[in-house]
């Protein structure tokens, strides 16, 4: 193991323990993990742990991105991560695009797939990786093709450890077989409570054009099959000021309509993005203290949007009170469900003395403690800080209307809007629904009007969301189907409920799914660049 740290401001690198460290190492057949104790005060920077490993142009690499929003799929040998910094940089800086993935603190390197958390290698030399230490450190795996080298970064930038202080920065599991190394990982976490859940949510087809007769009109045509009932943003008067219910959209406020889904036998649900608030927003102009700001002083934007967007700064008391009171505002009005958005933004600063993965983990358990009882649903989440936390995660990007979205769009960052990505990341990621967070996949779309896909890929899109995911929502009205959408969604539910996963083969740009029903086993071609199943 190779440690840098600092002490008085000067960088030094170590194998072995010295007089400013003490290093201790347990290594057994599955797992590793190493400790530091500070014999003075330190400043971690990063550890890191090589091992050889042989890689072939046959392998498949799965790389699991930063947050939820991250491409993560299996790579084939020569595939390229898209890396935002060949963006040119005054359209970052305008946009803020390094931001919302982890441009902004790792360099790519052309000829290494690297991951957060959880790897696997499916070829000839099989490995798998998985990181102990989330709520500590995240695990950066990064695997050097030319080099034949899996390297492994514990990202402990940021902590620092008075003297007598001590703390884990390595605990992984690392083996050679893939099933093994995903029961083991796994299976120590307590399964999550949650259930299954079919539901409808504003955004895919109103956007942001929401008001009281659109959102009432569409509760009041949710056919029985309807298990939540979710209001997406354009409620609020801008992102940010969630006290304030745009009262011309909205002249009776959102209760009534918790009322009715209540009346009707569904969850309530709302959206929020808690750690944000766009630059138009009350709160960003009279309480910029609350927010994370630059060595120089300025807030950090988060994104592009709405008017641009920053981030709360969970250090600072009265930010955390604002997001306190806006969760308890929404509770007392009888919301079961809450979707929670961007909340990548809550560490894109880490507080002082924490890394980055101890900061994201404040920001998700302070959620969890104001929302005891209520439905979370992570979005925009870094993915290993929502274990044990939230009981639904969104594994991919926003679904586009477009199958790959507009074409500039496709040279942006690696969490742009794309039902093309979705789709991959909602198989790929498929390890984890119901070992640590249900799996949304985000909506299936199979209505006619409103939309670009072709018949097609809608239905691509609703067998893999119901097959695949734990949290099947649609923005349409199923009323509005005609007879083949209607009988293909009743497919679809059935599928949902009853379908089991069995297996994923990828051959170039066709995924191979096996799967089971009814006691029986199919299985099923689905075409990456087409987005259509044969």
């Amino acid at each position: 193991m190779i440690l840098k740290y600092a002490v008085n401001g000067e960088v030094k690198t170590t194998g072995a323990s010295n007089e400013d460290v003490l290093i201790s190492i347990n290594q057994t057949d599955n797992a590793f993990t190493a400790s530091v104790s500070a014999l003075k005060e330190v400043d971690l920077i990063e550890a890191e742990m090589s091992y050889s490993q042989i890689y072939t142009k046959s392998d498949r690499f799965f790389v699991n991105g930063y947050q939820s929003w991250t491409d993560s799929f299996e790579y084939s040998y020569n595939d390229k991560l898209k890396d935002v910094k060949k963006i040119p940089g005054f359209l970052t800086k305008a946009f803020a695009f390094d931001k919302y993935g982890d441009g902004f603190f790792y360099n790519y390197s052309k000829n290494v797939f690297h991951g957060f958390d959880v790897s696997y290698v499916d070829g000839k030399y099989p490995v798998f990786i998985a990181n102990n230490n989330f709520k500590t450190a995240y695990l950066i795996i990064e695997h050097h093709k030319k080099e034949n080298k899996l390297v492994l970064k514990s990202d402990i930038k940021g902590l620092n450890l008075k003297q007598g202080q001590e703390v884990k920065v390595f605990d992984y599991v690392l083996t050679k077989n893939i099933e093994q190394g995903k029961k083991i990982y796994f299976d120590q976490f307590e399964t999550p409570k949650a259930q299954k859940l079919f539901g409808y949510t504003s955004w895919y087809n109103h956007y942001q054009d929401i008001n009281e007769a659109i959102i009432m009109g569409a509760l009041n045509n949710s056919t029985e099959h309807f298990e939540l009932f979710q209001i997406d943003d354009g409620f609020e008067e801008y992102v940010g000021d969630w006290l304030k219910i745009d009262n011309k959209k909205f002249p009776n406020g959102l209760k009534p309509i918790v009322d009715k889904a209540h009346e009707k036998g569904m969850k309530a649900g709302i959206w929020l993005a808690p750690f944000a608030a766009e630059e138009k927003s009350a709160l960003f102009h009279e309480h910029k203290d609350w927010f994370c700001k630059d060595s120089n002083g300025n807030a950090i934007k988060c994104g592009a949007n709405w008017s641009g967007f920053y981030a709360l700064d969970i250090s600072n008391p009265e930010a955390v009170n604002y997001i306190k009171q806006t969760l308890t505002f929404y509770k007392d009005m009888g919301f079961d469900f809450f979707k929670l958005d961007f909340l990548y933004a809550a560490s894109v600063m880490e507080q002082p003395g924490l890394t980055r993965a101890q900061t994201a983990q404040k920001a998700y358990e302070l959620l969890r403690t104001e929302l005891e009882g209520k439905l979370i649903l992570g979005c925009g989440a870094v993915v290993s800080n929502t274990f044990g936390l939230f009981d639904y995660l969104r594994v991919g990007p926003d679904v586009s209307l477009i199958f790959d979205d507009v074409w500039y769009m496709r040279k942006m960052h690696r969490e742009r809007i794309s039902t093309k990505v979705t789709l991959r990341n909602t198989i790929y990621r498929h390890m984890f629904d119901h070992k640590v967070f249900l799996n949304d996949p985000d909506v299936f779309l199979l209505r006619s009007h409103n939309i670009k896909l072709s018949r097609a890929q809608r239905e691509a899109l609703t067998t893999i969301n119901s097959l695949f995911g734990s949290l099947l929502m649609t923005s349409d009205n199923p009323k509005h189907y005609a007879p083949q959408e209607d009988a293909f969604l009743k497919k679809s539910m059935h599928l949902f409920h009853n379908g089991e996963v069995l297996g994923v083969k990828t051959s170039k740009n066709i995924i191979t799914v096996t799967y089971k029903a009814d006691g029986q086993v199919n299985s099923f071609n689905y075409y990456i660049k087409k987005g259509i199943i044969k």
